[in-house]
């Protein structure tokens, strides 16, 4: 079974997640067949990619698959995990990659969703960033996708809280670029992806690589980063860490002991 499904619409690609089963979780096999995607779109110079659940689906997706976590003593979010992969190839593709939201979008996910350049929800949409449920230090370069879109007292409460933000508050906090009704989720989405289809491609790839050298233009101390690290490990290293995983995979309610 593939649990992607691809499809090119002219000049626009859709890449739509099909494996609710496992409510679209971004394990390695779906991630790779998104991966497998992008490349292809790339090489076919596709001129906007749009990110999608079937119509069905309640979650769009339930973020990374617990599953593929480590269980201690090793980095949770390395750099060549294929999910940090994916996130970097979204960002590095050359046109808008737009996230067309329905249904609940949870944790890595909601990463995924906050790293597309685009995002355009309806009325069931919802956005949680959860690591804090599971004890996870949640990797650097993923927290700045939220504060390069949102305030950053709004990335903090999604942090700290783990809640989700529901669609009205999605859209007036930056989430969301249009909160569109259900029924007209397609139809608007496609609209939106044809105009920007339509302008000279040469243009939007290097104003989009401008934004993401922009976004990331204020460098870090040596110091800083390895002290940022050692604030990772002492997470991936800690009893929570491995209560949060394993509570998570027995259904239970986890018992953290703040150590």
């Amino acid at each position: 079974m593939s649990f992607v499904e691809v499809e090119v619409t002219g000049n626009l690609g859709f890449i739509c997640l099909n494996n609710p089963r496992n409510r679209n979780a971004l394990s390695r096999e779906l991630v790779h067949g998104m991966l497998e995607a992008l490349r292809d779109f790339k090489e076919r110079k596709i001129a906007v990619v749009i990110l999608r659940a079937r119509d069905e689906c309640s979650v769009w997706s339930a973020g990374i698959d617990v599953n593929d976590l480590p269980r201690s003593s090793r980095e949770p979010f390395d750099y060549h995990d294929s999910p940090q992969e994916l996130m970097r190839a979204v960002q590095d593709y050359p046109g808008p990659v737009i996230a067309m939201v329905h249904g609940s979008v949870w944790g890595g996910a909601c990463d995924l969703v906050m790293t597309c350049d685009i995002v355009i929800g309806d009325e069931t949409s919802s956005f949680a960033i959860t690591p804090t449920k599971l004890a996870l230090p949640y990797n650097a370069s993923g927290i700045l996708h939220f504060i390069n879109r949102l305030s950053l007292n709004i990335a903090k409460e999604m942090f700290f809280s783990a809640e989700p933000v529901k669609a009205e508050r999605a859209e007036r906090v930056g989430i969301l670029n249009h909160l569109v009704p259900s029924e007209n989720l397609l139809e608007f989405t496609t609209n939106l992806a044809k105009m920007m289809a339509s302008r000279s491609a040469l243009a939007v790839s290097i104003i989009k690589e401008q934004f993401n050298l922009l976004a990331g233009a204020s460098p870090l101390a040596p110091d800083v980063f390895e002290r940022i690290q050692g604030l990772r490990r002492q997470v991936y290293d800690s009893h929570d860490y491995a209560e949060g995983i394993n509570s998570f995979l027995e259904k239970r309610p986890p018992v953290f002991k703040g150590e």
